[in-house]
């Protein structure tokens, strides 16, 4: 299995890339034979601008649940379940059985509502094999102790890059899309591939990658290579923000409008211009609102920090340290 490639990309490097071949092959595969597509139902989340999506093998009723959200009153520190609710209320209404829980990466703008998902619904969790990377990294940020665990453990399940596996009948693929973060991964389902934070809407562009472990030329590696999967493959976000001119939110488009249209990565633009375009924006973006709540609970698998001697649990605050 092959990582995305430390130099520019070729013609050369896609051919060789065995994981991209595999991945690309099950999509082929899906847009040829209807019965190998998943059905797909999404959710938006608007504070938080975010997506989950829940991807269904109709012939056996088993689905996966994509990127969920734990609501979060920053203000009074209080969390509510009112849209995972949403996900279980739809799940349990088709008698669906969950397969999977997975996340694209470590959110820096939302909880994740995992750990109530697999308790209501089962399912295995999952995220990619990097994740001991930015648990390591903040770990240290939020001094959490020699009792934080910072090899993945608190998954089920860590992806390596071009691993296989299944959704009922569905074959799906992960792939390692590192930029935004060290650990992003992207999950070919038949012919659809849910990219998490590496790409927004054509009009409006690309993720952030000024994060601790970010890298603006590994996301533009990243995006050429998911742009090398047929052009009829479905693109599934994790984000939307409404571009300026555009009334409606949205999270479906496919890979040939990603390369044609992408207005900060599209065909011709060169790795060079891209990481100057993107360090110029994200200097001067703010820090997301739920940063630092969010890193802390989704690092450890969506579980908020054990309880003081108190009762209570706390997030912590590191002043000027991110």
């Amino acid at each position: 299995m092959q990582a995305p490639k430390t130099g520019t990309e070729t013609e050369t490097d896609r051919e060789t890339d065995t994981a991209l071949a595999v991945a690309s092959a099950a999509i082929h595969a899906a847009i040829q034979d209807v019965s190998r597509r998943p059905e797909i139902h999404s959710f938006f989340d608007e504070s938080t601008f975010t997506v989950s999506h829940i991807v269904v093998d109709p012939a056996t009723h088993t689905c996966a649940i994509i990127d969920s959200v734990l609501d979060y009153d920053a203000a009074s520190g209080r969390t509510s379940t009112r849209g995972a609710q949403s996900l279980i209320d739809f799940v349990q209404a088709r008698a669906l059985r969950v397969e999977w829980v997975l996340e694209t990466h470590v959110h820096a703008d939302h909880l994740s509502a995992a750990p109530l998902l697999n308790q209501r619904l089962g399912g295995r969790l999952a995220i990619g094999a990097h994740i001991s990377i930015v648990q390591d990294v903040f770990g240290k940020v939020f001094n959490a102790g020699s009792d934080f665990a910072r090899d993945g453990s608190q998954f089920d399940h860590l992806f390596v890059d071009g691993e296989t596996f299944a959704l009922g009948h569905l074959q799906a693929v992960a792939l390692h899309v590192p930029g935004h973060t060290p650990a992003c991964m992207a999950y070919v389902i038949g012919d659809a591939v849910f990219v998490g934070d590496t790409l927004f809407m054509p009009d409006y562009g690309t993720a952030r990658c000024d994060f601790p472990g970010g890298d603006a030329a590994m996301l533009f590696r990243s995006i050429r290579r998911l742009m090398a999967l047929p052009d009829a493959t479905r693109v599934f976000l994790c984000h939307d923000y409404k571009a300026p001119g555009r009334e409606r939110y949205a999270w479906e488009t496919t890979i040939e409008a990603q390369r044609l249209g992408n207005l900060h990565v599209h065909e011709g633009v060169s790795e060079q211009d891209f990481v100057a375009l993107r360090q110029q924006r994200d200097a001067a973006l703010p820090m997301p609102r739920l940063i630092l709540p969010s890193v802390q609970v989704n690092m450890r698998g969506g579980k908020l920090p054990e309880p003081e001697a108190n009762g209570m649990r706390y997030l912590k605050i590191p002043v000027n340290g991110v």
